[in-house]
């Protein structure tokens, strides 16, 4: 059996391997067995998005903790930094998200998190494939768990995201457009903005199971900087479908990525003297402007490879609280142990407050380097160092960029591509550099 665990999780198709309802008996069954084995509590969070797969698969998983002797605590529809809390504040064993993140409807997946709340580590991961896949995981011997919903989920989570806003400010006067990409936070991040006082525009908040990030959410803005102008909005604000991504939009209609949101909130938390080791860690898909700017702010900026657990695991490490990925999952390790789309953004708010600035100028912290990114479809996985002629592709670019550029050739952990990022001075020069690289791999690898 090929390795389940990408970079977030499981992820796939719905209802074809490994997204399939009898692997989520298997996955609710080891759960179980890992927080007996780690001497944690036999019990689970589980909370779901919107897609159409969402409740068969969740049906799954509660079958198999319970048939493990296991307690499930069902937070039903909440975004995934949710059921991360839930699991910490409820003192469960564990907590899964049935969700695909930013992916079509037709995907689905299960993302983990212990009972610390912090996603799981290669090595527990690991762990945890083995007994999915063991057969040694077997049923309970005494009496099934038990099922408790959680009807107060949404309120226990509301009242934690409220508390993060500074009490002396209020959003009163701020106007506000929203696109909650008919995904998880459709219900929520609404009443939290309006409840701070924002006048609020939802956009994408009316989910049918199909709907989930089609042409709207993080990583489709247009329809948000088209309501944002339209409006006059102070701010706009995209999550994705699972509520764990940022993206934000500026009065002018102007994207802002992770990186330009962790640059101003490593400005206002040094201001406030909240950057715990003057430090801020990101990834090697962060734009060289992010990095230029932290040197600028004398802030220490280090890199983890893709994935925003090893961006967690190494401001652990490091004891620092800011850290992020340029898609959007930025963490503030202060409030939660997650990437949090409503935290990123009750933050960005609050630096809007204390500098007294629109977001456009505050944007203007940071510099961003003209970059390119093409998904190339592929049909396997090889090592790239094992591709000749990939790899001079790859250094021919890298010798024309030189210091100021970067390249990037990596595999989705989600998905069957090829990502790659030139990044460079000159935007068309990137763009050409970009697709020479991708029609090389295209040609090795389909």
């Amino acid at each position: 059996m090929p390795r389940l665990f990408g970079t977030d999780g499981i992820r796939g198709l719905a209802n074809q391997d490994p997204i399939t309802p009898e692997m989520a008996l298997r996955l609710g069954r080891a759960v179980i067995y890992f927080c007996k084995q780690n001497g944690n509590s036999p019990s689970v969070v589980i909370g779901r998005d919107t897609r159409a797969s969402g409740e068969m698969l969740e049906c799954a998983i509660v079958s198999g903790v319970l048939s493990a002797g296991g307690r499930v605590l069902r937070a039903g529809l909440i975004p995934t930094p949710g059921v991360a809390f839930l699991t910490r504040q409820l003192g469960a064993g564990s907590g899964i998200v049935v969700s695909a993140s930013h992916n079509p409807y037709d995907y689905n997946g299960f993302k983990l998190f212990s009972h610390q709340g912090f996603k799981l580590s290669d090595k527990e991961e690991s762990e945890m494939e083995d007994m999915i896949i063991s057969a040694e995981v077997l049923y309970a011997q005494g009496d099934p768990g038990h099922v408790e919903v959680l009807d107060d989920a949404d309120e226990r989570y509301m009242s934690f995201l409220g508390g993060i806003f500074p009490e002396k400010y209020s959003l009163k006067r701020m106007k506000i457009v929203l696109d909650c990409a008919n995904g998880a936070t459709y219900r929520l991040a609404p009443a939290l903005f309006e409840g701070l006082g924002a006048e609020v525009e939802a956009l994408s908040v009316e989910p049918d199971g199909k709907n989930i990030n089609l042409n709207c959410g993080s990583q489709h803005t247009e329809a948000l900087k088209k309501k944002v102008l339209e409006k006059k909005a102070d701010v706009g604000l995209a999550f994705d479908g699972d509520g764990d991504r940022l993206i934000a939009v500026d009065e002018l209609g102007n994207a802002l990525t992770g990186d330009r949101i962790m640059a101003i909130c490593a400005k206002m938390m040094r201001e406030l003297g909240e950057l715990k080791s003057n430090l801020v860690v990101s990834t090697v898909m962060s734009n060289i402007g992010l990095r230029l700017t932290l040197e600028r702010l004398n802030i220490e900026n280090i890199c983890t490879q893709v994935g925003d657990r090893y961006v967690t695991e190494a401001l652990r490490e490091r004891d620092a609280n800011l850290g992020g990925e340029d898609s959007g999952h930025v963490i503030f390790l202060q409030h939660h142990t997650t990437g949090d789309g409503l935290i990123s953004a009750l933050q960005l708010l609050s630096a809007m407050r204390l500098f007294d600035q629109s977001l456009s100028e505050l944007s203007a912290v940071m510099t961003v380097f003209p970059q390119t990114l093409i998904n190339v479809a592929v049909k396997s996985k090889p090592d790239i160092t094992t591709l000749p002629d990939v790899v001079s592709a790859v250094e021919r670019v890298e010798q024309k960029v030189g210091e100021r550029g970067r390249v990037l050739v990596r595999y989705s952990g989600t998905e069957p591509v090829c990502r790659v990022m030139v990044e460079g001075e000159n935007e068309k020069e990137v763009k050409v550099y970009a697709r020479q690289i991708a029609e090389v791999i295209e040609k090795e690898l389909n």
